[in-house]
C-alpha cells in the first residue's frame, strides 16, 4: 500500500499489483465490499469484488496496476466548490507519481471515463485511454448538469438509501429516488458539469494522439423524472451516433449487445474488451517506472 497526497491535502491509499511494464491506472476499491453492503450490491447487478477482479484479471494478463477508490474518497472528502478537471487532472497525476509511473494507460467507466478524457487533454504522460459507460463524443454534459443540480437541490431532503446512478435495475423509476447524499457531496458534481458546460468534445479529438478505446452498453440509456431534470442520459445512442466519427479519429468503439450501464461496467463484460486492446496497444506504451515516492 502507497499513498498520493491530492490537490486539497487529502491523502488517498494506492494498492499497486503485478509487476508488468505497463501501468494501469484503475480508480476502484481494490478491496471487495462485505456484509450488508455486499448483499445491497448484489441486489442491483454490481459484482461485491468489482475492483478485485479487474485488478486481476489485468495483473494476470501481464499489467502492472495501481488501484484507488477514487469516488469513495470524494465522497468522503467532498469538494464542493474545486472539483473541476484541473483538480481532477491534478489527483490523478499525483497517483501516477506516488505508483511511479512517468508515462501510464487510465481506464475509468461512467464519470470517470470523462475524468480521463479530460486528463488527457492536460498531460502527455497518458499512454493509452479507455473510456467505459460516457461517451468521447456528443457526451451528455448538459443533461448531467440538470440532473446533479437536481441531485443537489434534494440533497437536504431526510437521508435515505438509495442506490447509486450506475446501479438500477432496468424497470426503477427514477422519479420516485431520493438524494442521501449530503449537499457538499452532491454540489461538487454541479461544479464539475459546470466547469464542462462549454467544453467542445468534437473540437477535442484531434487533439488526442494516443491510443483510445471507449465502450458502452446497447441498452445504455436512462431516463430521469421530472423531479431528476426530465432528461434522458443516452450513453448508447451518443457512442452509437459518433462511432463512425471515432472510429476515424483513431478511436476503438465497442457496443456491447443489450447491456445497461450498470452491466457493462461488470468485469465479465470489461475485461473482454480491455485486455486484447491493451495488449495491442503494448508498442505505444511505454511503461516507465520509477520507485514510489
Amino acid at each position: 500500500m502507497i499513498e498520493a497526497r491530492l490537490h486539497d491535502g487529502s491523502v488517498l491509499p494506492v494498492e499497486v499489483h503485478g509487476t508488468g511494464p505497463v501501468t494501469v491506472l484503475l480508480p476502484v476499491d481494490p478491496r471487495p465490499a462485505e456484509g450488508a453492503r455486499a448483499e445491497e450490491l448484489r441486489r442491483w447487478g454490481v459484482d461485491p469484488a468489482l475492483g478485485r477482479s479487474l485488478v486481476r484479471g489485468l495483473g494476470d494478463a501481464g499489467f502492472r496496476v495501481a488501484a484507488f477508490a477514487y469516488e469513495d474518497h470524494r465522497m468522503a472528502h467532498p469538494r464542493p466548490d474545486a472539483l473541476t478537471p484541473d483538480a481532477i487532472t491534478a489527483d490523478l497525476l499525483a497517483v501516477a507519481d506516488a505508483a511511479g509511473a512517468e508515462r501510464f494507460a487510465f481506464y475509468g467507466y461512467s464519470w470517470l471515463a470523462l475524468s480521463g478524457l479530460q486528463l488527457a487533454l492536460r498531460t502527455d504522460r497518458l499512454a493509452a485511454l479507455a473510456m467505459g459507460g460516457f461517451p468521447p463524443l456528443g457526451g451528455p454534459y448538459a443533461e448531467m448538469l440538470r440532473v446533479t443540480k437536481a441531485a443537489h437541490a434534494m440533497a437536504g431532503s431526510a437521508a435515505r438509501e438509495t442506490p447509486a446512478a450506475t446501479s438500477h435495475p432496468d424497470d426503477y423509476d427514477w422519479s420516485s429516488v431520493e438524494v442521501s447524499a449530503t449537499e457538499a457531496q452532491t454540489r461538487q458534481f454541479v461544479t464539475l458539469y459546470e466547469a464542462l458546460r462549454d467544453f467542445d468534445d468534437r473540437a477535442a479529438l484531434p487533439q488526442l494522439h494516443c491510443p483510445r478505446l471507449c465502450f458502452a452498453g446497447s441498452s445504455d440509456t436512462i431516463p430521469y423524472g421530472e423531479g431528476w431534470g426530465g432528461v434522458t442520459v443516452d450513453i448508447a445512442g451518443a457512442v452509437a451516433a459518433g462511432r463512425a466519427d471515432l472510429a476515424a479519429a483513431g478511436w476503438e468503439v465497442h457496443l456491447l449487445d443489450g447491456l445497461d450501464h450498470t452491466q457493462a461496467m461488470q468485469p465479465a463484460h470489461v475485461l473482454p474488451v480491455l485486455l486484447p486492446w491493451l495488449a495491442a496497444s503494448r508498442s505505444a506504451l511505454d511503461g516507465d517506472v520509477r520507485p514510489p515516492r
